[in-house]
């Protein structure tokens, strides 16, 4: 873990710039996918690989696997090239493109979501999962603090929504995570 924690160390100098998750936010994840023992993740937002490598590596301990999507090519590969460099690429499916048009077609039934992508999107993203979604799933969306009025929609659907039972962490930038109920 030397290997990858010196990638990790490297990658946040780069935070602001990739807009990368905070390491407090991604300790977290890592540890609710182990407890969880998460089989299939799904991330949107895939940047340069921060979430995608601490993600990755905490499916190592589940057996799960990862599909992680990002718009932007040239992010893609900084983290294909991450996650190869570390042995992790064999857990994770990366796809490049819009999540928009990716996700209707996506053939998966996450017990796990990350978003971390365009914030005015979170709401369409959520519409598009959240019958994909398993009973006991746990959706989790970076920035609801940080972009409060972007993602605002979205946090109040979710809220309203019978179907799942959610709160905001205090994390940096804020986290709202949510449980599938049904």
């Amino acid at each position: 873990m030397v290997e990858l924690e010196e990638t990790f160390k490297e990658l946040e100098k780069t935070q602001h710039e990739f807009w990368n998750v905070s390491r407090q936010t991604a300790v977290f994840m890592s540890m609710l996918i182990k407890i969880s023992d998460v089989k299939s993740a799904l991330e949107i937002g895939t940047s340069n690989g921060y979430s995608t490598l601490w993600i990755a590596e905490a499916l190592t301990h589940t057996g799960g696997h990862l599909t992680t999507i990002e718009f932007w090519e040239k992010r893609q590969k900084i983290a294909v090239g991450n996650l190869t460099k570390h042995g992790l690429i064999e857990k994770v499916t990366p796809i490049t493109g819009s999540a928009l048009q990716i996700l209707p077609n996506l053939d998966i039934n996450p017990d796990f979501v990350f978003i971390d992508a365009n914030k005015a999107e979170y709401i369409k993203y959520f519409e598009i999962l959240k019958d994909k979604m398993k009973k006991g799933a746990i959706l989790l969306a970076d920035n609801v603090l940080s972009h409060k009025e972007k993602v605002k929609p979205f946090v109040d659907n979710i809220s309203a929504d019978p179907d799942f039972q959610c709160q905001i962490l205090d994390l940096p930038a804020g986290m709202l995570m949510a449980l599938k109920l049904v």
